[in-house]
């Protein structure tokens, strides 16, 4: 029997090697819906209840069982091992198509009854699945024994332990520990709790005494706490207990310091002993606990022998005392040793942890699919501690009693099938256990046969780009599995080889697709069972390419940005160009022009900065070109001023550069203002190179500066950086010398010392005033000196034209500045006494001619001598009967000598001149000369005094002319010269010359479209006159018009401006360009403009100052006059105008209708005041008081009207002083009552509410109350 059993093992250790060297392969089925609906299949668990299944009391019991299988699965239970018939329980349904369980107790029973072990087993005809043993439990939840507590005594400083015990519960209760305040008990190192619920105290305090310590258990299942009796706490101390007292700082491990209350070495309330092992399942958390008593309160340190703490899954807590494992493996197992000590000793205790484990998988069974005559095998494969048992089952019962199959043989952990056969499917199921537990797993095998079956679409069509890899598709299955070949075009070999390639998947790779590939491929699919096949239709295109792609773009915020994408595609496929920016979507909006070829970008704004993206895309392919748009703009303002290292005159100004905009920033302008001299006015200090951020600024003494920067780069000026803090400099002497020292005489023997003002940031200092110095020069004389406030000095009775030295000096209350250098100056000069005598002329010519002179003596000048001054004029022309302007004109001449001479020009030829000359000083001219008279020679004539050219014909051109005005002499003729013009191109000059007499002439054209120049000139003796030149007129007797541009005009506003501007160019195809200057820095821009005036100019600073025109884009030579504008400043939103608020309207409506009112009260009244008729009411008694009229009338009025009105002033003898104020105006005739009933008190009173009303108005808007003050006299 031994050797048979050893011939056995043999065996099958032989054929388990021959089947490793077979190919062993499950059938995958595809995931077809049509496939898997013919595909026959054992059952398979797909849900199931836990194996430990605990259950609410309260609630209905379901346990789940789900299978699926084709046919669907039938399903039966087992309970307790016994089979459960369902059927014969009211209280059990079993859900239809389905295996789950529902237990009810709407019509009573007990959940308890039902407890137990189920199995749930699914059958079909191919085989029954096996569901996980499910031991159910109901959960419990049972009260708290009920006790009663002594108190518990216990001497200050020993250790405690007040235990739980809570109920046992399923699943068990968690615990925890509070007062009858319904608050947590305060843990620590020295009070905690265990993981058996107890609590800990290490060692007791006297504060620890009281009377609610309670243990509660919370039940998760029925989601209720139960608290214990509580325990009360009495602490047997020496000394009373102080919570103030001064060791209360001490460290709170040291709580016995200063009181009498011995110190004792650590011992453990748990766990007890030195040793103590432990035993955790695999995969579990493990805890181990150390809890020490002692005083001073111990410290808890955890150690493993032999190793380190897996730190990854190591957790402390509870303040050291518990040590936490995650997920436990068998490297955990050892010695682990918690120490408690303090600074009286130390104590130990070792915990041996064995790690066991319940089964686990390490190759578990998988469902297997084998066609007819195929091999496979079953594996099985589990790990524990101890060592799992492997027990294999066949459709729920044991392999050993179940039917035998010749093609199956049990090897251990795995069963090996060969040469299967239809009719053996069946489900498996290995059973590995140990007893810390057991797995379950359950796997078919289905013996399949199909006829091959195409599963891709019929006839589908590919299109595919020219050169690219291509496949295609030819989904099948059947088993056993078909054998595939692909044909062209329905003839020929099966492809496979050169650049095609078949896939075990039925896919045909062409590894490059051609022109020549395209045609139709046919997929055969074939086994014993039958053959399919299928068509694919396979089209070759163009690749689609972008031939001309953007570029890099760098502009300037609100010019014109375009991008280019040119694209060359396949003509039969759809086409799609998309444009992202920074990998968005762009969105076309109406600032963004998109077209075939472009994106267009106009008005380019900050935002508008990124990546731009063209994608073209058909259903084939795509591609795509990026380009990066910049956009330069002004710098940001500088931000975070701040002011160090101060000095007398010096301080350092540091600041952030801003977003230089993608343009670097050149320079940085420093300003500053002062709020002494002028405030709120920023000057500019210095400027500094763009790479800095720190200067040393240098600073003017007695300033109280703040700063600010302004960034530049080459787009222009960013906005000012905010104000720095006020930096105030001490005061000094001024360091400067008054500039402009002079000293002159304005009045007769006086001089005017004067000088320019020390500016602002120069006087160094407050109450700045002047020394002045002078003293007659060469005379030895003292120096006379005066202290003024002025920036300037009379001196009287200085003489005439005397020579003094003069010198100035500024101080201030800090002291003197430095002293000026002597200046030179005289007093006032006087009239000269004499003439220049011998006066005559030579060289006389048409136009100039040579004056003499004999000099005067210099004694005689009585002061500087300025020139010596021509007066002269033209008395009458040499020609007849022309009249002449006689103006007397001037020309000085600075010659100097014993004959001095010069040239009088500019004179008028063929004339008679009279001059004469007087000396001049600086104030004075001297007496007149002797009279000389000359005549000017003949000259050549002025220009013709017009020159018109008419048409009156389309053949001939008429010319007229008029003399000159000026003729310069004896008119002999003129001189007529003319061209024809054709564009650039000129033809030869032709002339004619006419009398004095004639001033027309006729020309003849040669056709109508021939243009000349003309140019005339007049001719005396001499020559020549200036030339008139004139351009024949264009046909039909109208001149051509010249190409201008006028009449610009700019309404600026705060940040662009309106710009229009008037032009004879043609409407359609003229562009212009904006030429706009900024007037701080010079910076110069330009806006090209494509369409007709106005327009909008944007992108311009508040309040700067600028310069434009506007000029042809063709012609850079026509241009509009320049136009200077200066932008508003930014606008504040929050200022708003009272006079369109509505509620302001709504008051003043009110006022006025209030006003009206009163008026009409007034004035009816008045119309029934004064006297009235009572001759109808004889009977009724007259009161004493009253007053009757002659006409029997009586005169009512009141005693108040007697009375000082309210708000009248008195004279000082006590009368009232009246009002001025006469209702005259108002009455019916040409007296008033002097008392009516719409008395002064009424008016003035009225006149008071609206002065109170105005007053109101004006506190919120003067304007508005203007038209009020002006509307009161009238209603009142």
């Amino acid at each position: 029997m031994q050797s048979w059993g050893r011939q056995e093992g043999l065996l099958a250790a032989i054929s388990l090697l021959l089947l490793a060297w077979e190919e062993v392969c499950t059938i995958e089925v595809p995931l077809d819906p049509r496939i898997q609906q013919d595909l026959k299949q054992p059952p398979t668990i797909i849900k199931q209840s836990l194996k430990d299944y605990i259950v609410d009391p309260r609630d209905n019991i379901i346990i789940e069982c789900e299978a699926k299988g084709n046919p669907v699965p039938t399903f039966m239970w087992r309970r307790n091992g016994k089979f459960f018939n369902v059927g014969k329980d009211p209280r059990v349904t079993m859900r239809k198509r389905s295996g789950t369980l529902e237990i009810s107790f709407r019509n009573g029973g007990r959940p308890e009854d039902y407890e137990g072990e189920y199995q749930c087993f699914a059958s079909n005809n191919f085989g029954t699945a096996l569901s996980n043993k499910m031991l159910l439990r109901v959960s419990k939840s049972p009260l708290w024994p009920k006790e009663v507590l002594e108190p518990v005594v216990i001497n200050e400083g020993a250790p405690l332990v007040l235990a739980c015990n809570p109920p046992p519960g399923l699943p068990p209760p968690n615990t925890f520990w509070m007062n009858s305040a319904m608050l947590p008990i305060s843990q620590d190192e020295r009070v905690s709790m265990g993981l058996n619920g107890d609590l800990y105290f290490s060692n007791v305090l006297a504060k620890d005494a009281a009377t609610d310590y309670s243990c509660n258990a919370r039940f998760l299942f029925t989601h209720t706490i139960q608290q214990k009796n509580p325990f009360t706490l009495k602490v047997l101390t020496k000394e009373p207990y102080n919570d103030t007292s001064s060791f209360s700082s001490v460290n709170h491990t040291d709580s016995y310091s200063g009181r009498s209350v011995p110190e004792t070495t650590p011992t453990f309330l748990t766990p007890t002993g030195t040793t103590s092992s432990k035993m955790v399942l695999r995969g579990e958390q493990m805890l181990l606990e150390c809890i020490a008593a002692g005083v001073p309160t111990p410290r808890i340190h955890w150690f493993k022998k032999g190793g380190e703490l897996p730190t990854q899954k190591v957790k402390t807590e509870n303040y050291n005392k518990t040590l936490r494992i995650m997920s436990v493996s068998e490297e955990d197992s050892g010695e682990y040793v918690c120490r408690a000590n303090n600074k009286i000793g130390s104590i130990s205790h070792s915990i041996s942890v064995q790690v066991k484990a319940a089964p686990y998988w390490l190759e578990k069974p998988q469902n297997l699919i084998l066609a007819p005559d195929e091999n496979g095998r079953l594996v099985c494969r589990a790990n524990g501690n101890p060592k799992p048992s492997i027990q294999w089952l066949v459709n729920g019962e044991p392999i050993e009693s179940a039917v035998q199959n010749p093609s199956r043989q049990v090897v251990d952990d795995t069963i090996i099938f060969r040469a299967v056969q239809t009719g053996s499917s069946a489900v498996y199921q290995c059973n590995a256990s140990n007893e810390h537990g057991y797995l379950l797993a359950n796997a078919f095998v289905n013996i399949l046969d199909m006829a091959p079956r195409m599963l891709g679409p019929k006839n589908q069509l590919i299109k595919v780009i020219e050169n690219n890899r291509t496949f295609l598709d030819c989904p099948y299955f059947g088993s056993p599995m078909p054998e595939l070949r692909w044909f062209k075009n329905g003839q020929g070999s099966s492809l496979d080889g050169g650049q095609y390639r078949v896939y075990l998947n039925g896919t045909l790779e062409i590894k490059r697709a051609r022109t020549e590939d395209q045609g139709t491929y046919t997929c055969v699919a074939s086994n014993i069972l039958g053959r399919v096949d299928n068509q694919v239709r396979l089209e070759v295109k163009e690749p689609t390419r972008i031939v001309r792609a953007p570029e890099h773009l760098t502009v300037t915020r609100g010019s014109l940005a375009q991008f280019d994408c040119r694209v060359k595609y396949d003509v039969s496929l759809p086409i799609t160009v998309t444009w992202t920016k920074d990998d968005k979507p762009l969105s076309i909006s109406w600032r963004l022009k998109k077209d075939e070829d472009s994106l267009t970008i106009p008005n380019v704004l900050e935002s508008d900065e990124g990546t731009y993206t063209c994608t073209v895309s058909t259903e084939l392919d795509e591609d795509s070109a990026s380009a990066r748009l910049t956009v330069l703009d002004r710098p940001e303002p500088p931000r975070d001023l701040e002011l160090s290292d101060p000095s007398e005159r010096s301080v350092r100004l540091t600041w952030i550069h801003g977003n230089d905009n993608n343009s670097p920033i050149t320079e940085f302008q420093v300003q500053f203002e002062e709020n002494r001299f002028q405030p709120g006015r920023w000057q500019n200090l210095s400027s500094y190179p763009g790479d800095l951020n720190s200067v040393v600024l240098q600073l003017s003494p007695y300033v109280n500066y703040q700063f600010r920067v302004i960034a530049i780069n080459a787009i222009g000026p960013s906005r000012p950086s905010r104000p720095s803090p006020r930096y105030q400099t001490s005061g000094a002497p001024p360091d400067v010398v008054p500039r402009g020292l002079k000293g002159e005489g304005t009045k007769t023997n006086n001089m005017e010392i004067s000088w320019e003002p020390l500016l602002d940031m120069e006087k160094n200092g407050p109450n700045l005033r002047y020394i002045v110095s002078w003293r007659q020069k060469d005379m030895s004389q003292d120096w006379k000196n005066v202290t003024t406030t002025l920036a300037r000095h009379v001196i009287h009775n200085a003489g005439t034209y005397k020579p003094y030295e003069i010198k100035v000096l500024a101080l201030n209350d800090f002291g003197p500045g430095p002293e000026s250098s002597i200046v030179i100056g005289y007093s006032a000069e006087g009239r000269p006494t004499a003439a220049p005598t011998d006066v005559r002329v030579s060289k006389i010519d048409s136009t100039k001619t040579h004056v003499h002179w004999a000099p005067v003596d210099p004694n005689t000048i009585m002061g500087a001598l300025k020139e010596y001054r021509v007066h002269y004029w033209r008395e009458s022309s040499l020609l007849k009967g022309l009249r002449v302007n006689k103006e007397v004109k001037t020309k000085g001449f600075n010659a100097s000598g014993l004959q001095p001479s010069g040239i009088l020009t500019d004179l008028i030829p063929y004339s008679n001149y009279k001059m004469y000359m007087k000396i001049v000083n600086r104030r004075y001219e001297g007496p007149p000369s002797n009279t000389v008279e000359f005549q000017t020679k003949e000259g050549v004539p002025g220009v013709p005094k017009f020159f018109r050219i008419k048409r009156w014909r389309t053949d001939t051109i008429h010319l007229e002319w008029e003399k000159p005005e000026e003729p310069n002499g004896i008119l002999i003729g003129y001189t007529l010269k003319y061209q024809t013009v054709n564009g650039s191109q000129v033809g030869h000059i032709q002339m004619e010359n006419f009398p004095p007499n004639v001033t027309q002439f006729t020309l003849r054209l040669p056709d109508r479209s021939t243009h000349y120049k003309f140019f005339l000139s007049a001719r005396t003796q001499v020559g020549a006159g200036e030339v008139y030149a004139e351009d024949s007129p264009h046909f039909a007797n109208e001149a051509a018009p010249r190409r201008q541009i006028w009449n610009l005009t700019v309404e600026p506003n705060s940040n662009y401006a309106d710009v229009s501007w008037k032009h004879n160019f043609p409407t359609n195809g003229s562009e212009f360009v904006l030429e706009f200057t900024l007037k701080s820095n010079g910076t110069v821009r330009s806006v090209p403009v494509k369409h007709q005036p106005p327009i909008k100019l944007a992108g311009l600073i508040e309040g700067a100052r600028y310069q434009l025109r506007v000029y042809s884009h063709e012609h850079h030579g026509i241009s509009s006059e320049y136009v200077d504008f200066e932008t508003l400043a930014a606008y504040s939103k929050d200022q708003v105008d009272i006079a369109t608020q509505g509620w302001f309207i709504g008051l003043m409506c009110a006022v006025a209708l209030l006003v009206l009112i009163l008026l009409i009260v007034c004035f009816i009244k008045r119309s029934r005041g004064g006297k009235y008729p009572v001759r109808d009411k004889k009977d009724l008694p007259l009161d004493a008081v009253d007053q009757k009229d002659q006409d029997g009338s009586f005169d009512y009025r009141s005693d108040e009207d007697n009375k000082p009105l309210q708000g009248s002033q008195t004279s000082l003898d006590g009368n009232v002083k009246e009002s001025d104020d006469s209702l005259v105006d108002y009455g019916d005739g040409d007296s008033v009552n002097p008392h009516p009933p719409c008395n002064r008190g009424f008016i003035l009173g009225r006149i008071q509410m609206a002065a109170d009303v105005e007053k109101f108005l004006f506190l919120n808007s003067k304007p508005a109350v203007e038209g009020l003050r002006y509307m009161t006299p009238k209603f009142l």
